[in-house]
């Protein structure tokens, strides 16, 4: 320290207290928002933390000080205990047999005019139909005739029973179950499953929306009246989203043969939610994905739509469509037994 500048010796402050947040970010997965819902909201930062430290290593590389280490010893760890915040290749294989899966938020077809762009509706019905899915998985679908989706069979639900808005499931195979799951409290999200018969196989399709933290990211405060607002409001649906977790996993937990889990879970991997749901699985981004695996629009890379199999399925591709129609983006993955 002695041989540092001033300012190094304050960036070096300041990079040891990045670290440090850094290293105990690796217990969020671990602690359920029901107990401590601050966790959740601070999960959302976990990306902020690992570039952070990145940059501290690259400043004292071009510097050649030992200070380097701190940021590159926790950030190493990280790499191997917590979800990779950038994959560095990716895998494409070949099966004739494999599921090709599409998992898209639609952000309601832009039915409320989100965005000043004409016709998002039919581009975005015009990207599924050229990119011919087998299993098409959707959230916030709007239900009226001029958004209708094409498929031999289908399972769509509508969250409010007197409302136009919800999930739904689109199959090139016969479905021969469906079904869902209400979660406690008053809300828009939800969870639909259906069984499908491909070949002799009978494959479980999940479609899965926790709920929504409803941020607006363009406005100050991500619309709430001041930072105290938005923070309660963030752990009160923090909170809500592990009790649909648990609700959730209930259900799933209980279908031991092959599945897929589609959905938005509007959070990161760096969460107790993404945690639990990802146990035994496999995760189609980390298995054959590549690059920071960004699937909300925003400035920032962050990964909150994801498809999981079970552990003995193969992924052999996984994709995210750069397609600007809506506020998320699809991802797609092609999966065989």
């Amino acid at each position: 320290m002695k041989k540092l500048s001033l300012l190094d010796k304050i960036l070096y402050a300041i990079n040891s207290l990045m670290a440090g947040l850094l290293l105990f970010s690796y217990l969020f997965p671990y602690i359920s928002p029901s107990s401590i819902p601050l966790v959740g909201v601070l999960s959302l930062f976990v990306p902020f933390l690992f570039i952070i430290n990145i940059g501290f290593i690259i400043y004292w590389l071009a510097k050649f000080k030992k200070q380097v280490f701190i940021s590159l010893a926790i950030t190493s760890f990280g790499w191997v205990v917590a979800s990779p915040l950038f994959k560095f290749s990716d895998k494409k294989t070949q099966e004739e047999k494999a599921l090709k899966i599409i998992s898209y938020n639609v952000k309601m077809f832009n039915h409320l005019k989100w965005s000043s762009k004409k016709n998002l509706h039919q581009k975005i019905i015009s990207f599924i139909k050229n990119s011919e899915p087998d299993i098409l998985a959707i959230q916030e679908n709007m239900f009226l005739p001029k958004y209708a989706i094409n498929f031999p069979y289908k399972y769509e639900h509508k969250t409010y029973t007197n409302g136009n808005i919800g999930l739904a499931i689109y199959s090139k195979y016969r479905i021969i179950k469906k079904g869902g799951l209400k979660f406690e409290k008053p809300t828009s999200n939800g969870a639909i499953y259906i069984d499908i018969i491909k070949l002799k196989d009978t494959i479980r399709v999940y479609n899965l929306h926790l709920q929504s933290l409803k941020i607006s990211t363009n406005e100050q405060n991500f619309g709430n009246k001041n930072s105290e607002e938005l923070v309660n409001s963030l752990k009160y649906k923090f909170k809500q989203q592990a009790e649909q977790v648990e609700l959730f996993l209930a259900h799933e937990n209980k279908w031991k043969a092959k599945k897929i889990i589609c959905g938005d879970l509007n959070n990161t991997a760096y969460s107790w939610a993404y945690k639990q749901i990802s146990k035994n699985k496999k995760d189609a981004f980390i298995e054959a994905g590549k690059g920071f695996g960004k699937t909300y629009r925003y400035w920032f890379p962050m990964r909150i739509d994801y498809i999981f199999t079970d552990s003995k399925s193969i992924v052999h591709k996984f994709n995210i469509h750069s397609k600007k129609y809506s506020d998320h983006y699809p991802i797609e993955a092609k999966v065989s037994w």
